[in-house]
């Protein structure tokens, strides 16, 4: 019987592996500096050798922040299991978000402060990142393009699966529960190869 659950679990492992080298590797995040919420920098060594999922959000919007911060919150908390997983905010408005901006947005969606990192910085660094790394949109919305107060920068809503290397290995729809679905299962395949 011990030879059996052994001969399981090394093709569950195999399996695991095979999975992960599947996952295409779509780019890599440049190095990278910012204030996180805690006053502390981050930088992209400081998420080497951890499986991360990132997104890029601001705490004003009132269009699809929210709900992608609320996704955020759900996959941190089936994520919980898994040490190795850590989760990334990126402020696009560092005009506005301040660390304190941020401690507070963060406190709204119960984010654990040693596994969900909020960070902001200057605002070129910021879009420069999201831009030439992650290869997501950001811009000021244009004059006269409907912009409101609440609703003054346009970006990207996907989340992006990042290895432990540092290598984008997928890119997520936060509208979608099919692609939630996706990012839990390729991001717990990704903590098997360490």
């Amino acid at each position: 019987m011990v030879a059996v659950a052994l001969m399981l679990a090394l093709r569950a492992y195999r399996t695991l592996s095979a999975a992960s080298q599947k996952l295409p590797i779509l780019g890599e995040v440049r190095d990278f500096e910012l204030k996180e919420r805690g006053g502390r920098m981050l930088r992209r060594a400081d998420l080497s050798g951890k499986v991360w999922i990132a997104n890029f959000i601001f705490t004003h919007c009132a269009g699809i922040c929210p709900m992608m911060s609320a996704r955020m919150r759900g996959l941190q908390d089936r994520l919980k299991a898994e040490p190795d997983i850590r989760f990334v905010s990126f402020s696009v408005d560092p005009g506005r978000d301040t660390p304190e901006a941020l401690r507070k947005y963060a406190a709204r969606f119960q984010a654990d402060p040693e596994r969900w990192y909020f960070v902001t910085g200057e605002r070129e660094k910021i879009y420069g990142l999201c831009r030439n790394s992650f290869h997501l949109a950001v811009m000021p919305t244009p004059p006269g393009a409907g912009e409101i107060e609440t609703e003054p920068i346009t970006h990207s809503s996907k989340f992006v699966l990042v290895d432990r290397a540092g290598a984008i290995r997928g890119y997520y729809d936060s509208d979608e529960t099919g692609s939630m679905e996706g990012l839990v299962k390729d991001a717990k395949v990704l903590t098997m190869n360490k």
